[in-house]
């Protein structure tokens, strides 16, 4: 009898099947990670522009606050400037200007979810991403 060299088809068409549904599981997943990993950039900036919001509100009460261009708000030397323009993924924001509740939207690149954080007053947000609330 002689010694068989390899694989049989029948070997090679379990490993296929076997790798083509662990595909399936896991490329929805890695997707779904990515995403929520580049959203996080996006909550991070409307956070800090959050925080800045707070700060430049308590040092200034009942000054509308300054607008952002260009990706940058500057608060003056009190409070510093929000940067966004070395982001990878959400290099712009905008604010919503007169009071409370503040809207601040950071709009990423095309096919990230947009971030949307409502301040309702210093002590309480909402954010959700593309509708979706978050926390």
């Amino acid at each position: 009898m002689r010694k068989s060299k390899g694989f049989t088809l029948v070997e090679l068409i379990i490993v296929i099947v076997i790798v083509g549904i662990l595909s399936i599981v896991a490329v929805p997943m890695y997707r779904d990670r990515a995403r929520k990993a580049i959203a996080a950039e996006g909550i991070k900036l409307v956070e800090t522009v959050r925080d800045s919001i707070d700060a430049y509100n308590a040092i200034n009460p009942g000054a509308l606050l300054p607008a952002p261009s260009g990706g940058v708000m500057n608060f003056g030397a009190s409070v510093g400037e929000v940067d966004a323009r070395a982001n990878k993924y959400y290099r712009t924001f905008t604010v919503t200007n007169g009071g409370y509740p503040y809207t601040i939207t950071a709009t990423g690149q095309t096919g990230n979810p947009v971030v949307v954080l409502v301040l309702q007053d210093s002590d309480f947000s909402t954010i959700t991403l593309d509708g979706v609330k978050v926390n």
